[in-house]
């Protein structure tokens, strides 16, 4: 270890990896249900909704910080009528909802980038939304999510499995805006489907428990490997989790499974 790292306070990074755990409480259970209605880019296209949101309400001077509130309505009322959109589509082009949900991603990306074009900071405000800012985040931030997430699982371990699709979408959508402010749009999409792909071998409750194993583990990897050669923390915890997901892939597998040759 460095010099400059034996002096640093390794209990800096507590927040952010408590960030990481916090979304994956609720990316992991979600996570699976999206790669089993094989709707994979969903949780990309509705984070880039929501980020449009937060453009949006910078625009219009609603970002300060005693306006997080209105910020996170923002983005909310934005995700929430991406889900609204996404449902829509899901019933009247089923056989295309795929590409649907790409063409959503790309348009909420391409009308970020038209809205910031003429704002000096528009290139940096960009890469926050995408790989976000965790090494920032405080304990402050995390509180409201945590009751917000708290809620989220009382309803999805309850009465959200009797609910239809739009109430699928829209529970999707509230909590894929609160995680876009914490880790960013990269780490969202990452922490849904990475460790939902890495146990696909698994079911149930033990899925989820490895899954929550293996994306604590890339997000540890990720901060503490982002501090040691000083790299951008979002982007490096999102390829840990990728590098994991491949090394689940060959290591978990379904029962009864024979290499192919």
């Amino acid at each position: 270890m460095t010099p400059e790292l034996q002096g640093f306070d390794w209990s800096l990074l507590a927040a952010p990896f408590v960030a990481g755990l916090l979304v994956l409480a609720t990316h992991v259970p979600l996570g699976a249900e999206v790669l089993r209605r094989g709707i994979i880019f969903i949780d990309l296209a509705i984070a880039q909704v929501a980020a449009l949101g937060v453009i949006a309400a910078g625009l219009a001077g609603l970002d300060a910080h005693d306006s997080i509130l209105v910020t996170q309505l923002a983005a909310g009322l934005a995700a929430g009528a991406g889900a609204v959109l996404l449902t829509w589509t899901e019933r009247r082009w089923p056989e295309i909802q795929e590409a649907l949900i790409g063409l959503v991603f790309v348009f909420a990306a391409a009308a970020g980038i038209l809205m910031l074009a003429r704002n000096p900071q528009g290139g940096e405000h960009l890469r926050d939304l995408l790989a976000g800012q965790l090494l920032w985040v405080s304990w402050q931030q995390l509180l409201p999510v945590a009751a917000l997430y708290i809620g989220v699982l009382a309803l999805w371990f309850g009465p959200a499995q009797h609910w239809p699709r739009l109430g699928f979408y829209l529970l999707f959508a509230v909590t894929v805006t609160a995680s876009v402010q914490l880790v960013g749009v990269l780490l969202v999409f990452t922490s849904l489907i990475a460790p939902a792909v890495a146990t696909r071998a698994f079911s149930g409750l033990r899925r989820i428990v490895i899954a929550c194993l293996v994306g604590a583990a890339g997000y540890a990897a990720g901060l503490g490997l982002s501090l040691y050669v000083d790299l951008p923390a979002g982007a490096t915890v999102v390829c840990c989790l990728c590098l994991l997901t491949l090394a689940g892939l060959g290591f978990f597998r379904p029962a009864g499974y024979t290499l192919q040759s």
